[in-house]
Formats: C-alpha cells, structure tokens, sequence
C-alpha cells in the first residue's frame, strides 16, 4: 500500500509504523522477525485499548513518529459504507502527549489483490498479480481536543455501561465514563471524514470514466 509513485519506501527512518493482528502476523516466529523488521506492533484483536503492545503505539505517537491504523479493527471487503469503528484509534489520540496529524485514507481493490475467500475460503498465500488498485488520500481531520474533552466531562453517558476496569487517562484525568464519551465522539468524526473521502473518490472515479 505505500508503494505508490514518490513514496520513500526504501528510507527506514521515514517509513510507517503499524498495528498488526498478533494471530495473523505474529503466530510464528519467523512472521515475528519480518513484520517486526517491517514495524509493526502486535495486537490483540480483542484485547482492549490498554493491551501492553498499545502502550508501545502510545509511545511512538508520543516521539513525533508516524503510525498507520486500519480503524475498523478488522478485514472488511466489500462496497459497503465505512462502518462504527473501534476506540484504539482515538484512545490513543486522545492519550498521546503531542497531539498528532490525523490523515484519513482509503484504498479501492485490495479485495481483489488477497481475497479473502480466494480458494476454499481462504486468502492465497501471495498477493494476486496485474490488478488494479487506488488510494485516495484526505485532508487532515481537525481535532479539538481541549474542547472535546471538556464536554466528555460534563457530558452523561446513557444507559448506564458496565464497566471495564480502565485506569484514568493520563495526562488529563478522565474518567471511564468520560473516555467512553471521548472515544466515541473522535471515532465518529473519523468515520464521517473516511466516509466522505470513500464517496468522493467514487464520484471522481465514475466522473473519469
């Protein structure tokens, strides 16, 4: 995916970090050693926003470093519209210390390079040749963070949620209630920006052809 023209793939310092499926990508150790050396972290599908290896994400965003989520948490293949998305994408937003650039980005026919229903139901064990990809890349999605948090504060959360155990968010002390609160709301705003970015870049293509 970030093999597109004038991409700096060949220069380490400047390529991406990512969050990586921990039973796909990390199940032996040779996948370990070559998704690591490829930067990626290993995550617990499942495993919640405060699973150690996300700490590791934390910390990245921390230092200025660029990180690539896929924010649905999962594979999805067809045309549908961008559905709700997971709260490890804002949570780690709303906790890094320096608050980072958020770029949405969606890509067209990745379905069609590794299936996941290729032969009897299983993805093939390379990506197919000769097929045809996009990538449409958005603006910066703006984030007011003091404020949104703020209103996570004074905001109630209804009906009532069972909770999780999270400890307060650092540095800004919000409580479960309140992240929830916060999560849900830059998770919306994300998935509104893909969203439009995903029916823009439809138009534009039908626009061409």
């Amino acid at each position: 995916m970030w093999g597109f023209k004038e991409f700096p793939i060949t220069d380490a310092k400047l390529a991406r970090w990512a969050l990586a499926a921990e039973d796909i990508c990390f199940k032996n150790s040779l996948l370990s050693y070559f998704f690591r050396l490829g930067k990626c972290i290993p995550i617990i599908r499942g495993g919640g926003i405060y699973q150690e290896h996300m700490d590791e994400a934390l910390d990245i965003l921390n230092h200025g470093g660029w990180l690539h989520i896929f924010p649905e948490g999962k594979i999805y293949q067809d045309a549908d519209p961008i559905k709700q998305l997971k709260w490890g994408t804002a949570s780690l937003i709303a906790r890094s210390h320096v608050v980072p650039i958020v770029l949405p980005i969606i890509h067209f026919g990745f379905e069609k390079v590794m299936p996941e229903k290729y032969f009897f139901g299983r993805r093939p064990l390379l990506p197919l040749c000769m097929k045809s990809m996009k990538i449409a890349v958005g603006e910066p999605i703006e984030l007011n963070l003091p404020k949104l948090r703020q209103e996570a504060k004074s905001a109630h959360l209804y009906p009532p949620f069972r909770s999780l155990g999270w400890p307060k968010s650092s540095p800004n002390d919000l409580d479960e209630a309140a992240q929830r609160r916060l999560y849900i709301c830059i998770s919306d705003k994300i998935r509104t920006a893909m969203e439009k970015l995903r029916l823009h870049s439809i138009k534009c293509d039908k626009t061409i052809i």
